[in-house]
């Protein structure tokens, strides 16, 4: 792309409606966090638990080029408004505007963050492209990520998440995606739906309210709210694409077969057979391959750039990298799934470590389990629930720690029993004790109940063979 400024004073006055105080000034980049500061940057001064005027003096001395903020402040020029937050949608929304750009959104209960980051490999292949990073998928990540794309972006990606009712569609506005999908929907916040997994159904349906004239609707038709996204998309006038494993979705998932760097997967894509290979041997990423495949389609990106960024795409810190280490007590391998957890992707782990080869000099399927979030009153069940997956999958041993995996703990025969603590930190003291040599052990909770100290604890035992590429167990 040409080295033009991502954006100069008269034009963040011009989107803001705001009032330029001190010099005029070209940025590079913008953040919201004066300790991430690049000098060119723009420093947005938000409002929240600490008031961010406050560190604008620290932006300025790191080397922001200007600042958008609500009063003149010291230390360099900035653009004065009334609202810092209402000046960051705004100034995303033009920078949507400004660019010729097909724009793609993704949500759902499982998967999209991986989902997002596979199509951005698709478009990185296609041309000049722009996606969001980490899961900058809220009120504040969504309009920054927008404020953030270069202005000769061609294709742009933006994930789009939810802790309650409501938040989905006026994200999805601000976006306005020729393409929107639904990875899958499950019991993932309902803590916050008095109607459940058919409130976040619904919710996550109001993607598609955003869609351009014409845009494309993309959905999984395995879930059991499929009419739901349905009737979303019906609503919103949205061209339908579906993914699954039945006869009639656009894109149909016939065989997924793992092996050990991926796995093969043969497809029907509208109407046509193709095979192709993945760089990951989670069962759930046959869905999300077809799912990507049909949000490129949308994009205008063709098959064969698709499919080639599917084979190289690598996996996500805590969402399925696979690494073997060298204990003192023998090699084993470490699945670290520390990332997220809920009932959908717990059964989804297992099935796929379920599915893995033991050495021939033996070894056992191991999970290190930690508490599922935000499940409410079904948290009791969901949990206990765990017990028949872990079985179906055949896993030979179960350590949890937290009051909630007490519960599946509880629940399991003895035989699978290993230990339980009440904290992931009592049990990543306890890191020898989890494994042993040939075994492969996976390590999956939610992300607030501290899944990764023990994956860090478990990769600490041993140096991580440099040899060994990371690989998604997703």
């Amino acid at each position: 792309m040409p080295d033009r400024p991502l954006w100069t004073s008269a034009e963040i006055v011009a989107a803001t409606g705001g009032t330029l105080s001190g010099a005029a000034f070209e940025t590079r980049g913008i953040t919201y966090n004066s300790r991430e500061i690049v000098p060119g940057d723009l420093f947005l001064a938000l409002k929240g638990a600490r008031d961010g005027h406050d560190f604008a003096a620290a932006a300025f001395a790191a080397g922001a080029a200007g600042a958008i903020t609500e009063h003149p402040v010291e230390g360099g020029p900035s653009v004065v408004v009334a609202d810092t937050l209402r000046a960051l949608e705004a100034l995303g929304m033009a920078a949507r505007d400004r660019t010729k750009a097909r724009r793609g959104a993704v949500t759902g209960s499982v998967g999209k963050t991986s989902v997002t980051q596979a199509i951005k490999a698709g478009l990185d292949l296609a041309g000049p492209s722009h996606a969001s990073i980490k899961s900058y998928n809220n009120h504040i990540g969504v309009p920054l990520t927008l404020s953030r794309m270069p202005r000769m972006t061609e294709r742009a990606v933006f994930e789009i998440g939810m802790n309650a009712p409501g938040e989905i569609a006026p994200l999805s506005k601000m976006v306005r995606p020729h393409a929107a999908c639904v990875t899958t929907v499950g019991p993932v916040h309902i803590e916050a739906f008095a109607d459940g997994e058919a409130g976040v159904a619904a919710e996550k349906a109001s993607i598609f309210e955003g869609l351009v004239e014409d845009g494309v609707a993309v959905f999984n038709a395995d879930v059991a709210f499929a009419a739901v996204l349905d009737a979303g998309a019906r609503r919103a006038g949205a061209r339908i694409a579906t993914f699954g494993s039945a006869a009639g979705c656009d894109a149909r998932l016939i065989d997924f077969q793992p092996h050990d760097t991926g796995a093969r997967v043969r497809a029907e894509l509208f109407g046509r057979t193709i095979e192709f290979e993945l760089a990951q041997s989670g069962y759930h990423w046959g869905l999300n391959s077809l799912c990507v495949l049909l949000m490129l389609d949308a994009l205008d990106v063709p098959l064969e750039t698709g499919l080639a960024a599917l084979s190289e795409f690598q996996p996500l810190a805590g969402r399925g990298q696979t690494l073997t280490v060298h204990a003192p007590g023998g090699d084993f391998t470490l699945i670290d799934e520390s990332y997220n957890a809920n009932p959908l992707s717990m059964a989804a782990g297992f099935r796929s470590l379920g599915a893995r080869p033991l050495p021939a000099t033996g070894g056992r399927r191991v999970v290190v389990l930690t508490d599922m979030l935000e499940l409410g009153d079904q948290s009791e069940a969901l949990h206990e629930g765990l017990s028949g997956p872990i079985e179906a999958a055949g896993l030979d041993l179960v350590h949890a720690a937290g009051p909630e995996m007490k519960r599946l703990y509880d629940d399991l025969p003895g035989s699978r029993q290993g230990l339980w603590r009440e904290t992931a930190a009592e049990l990543a003291a306890e890191a020898a004790m989890l494994v042993g040599k040939g075994d492969i052990v996976m390590v999956k909770g939610s992300n607030g109940s501290k899944a990764s100290l023990i994956a860090k604890a478990l990769a600490a035992l041993g140096s991580p063979s440099s040899s060994d590429a990371p690989r998604a167990e997703r």
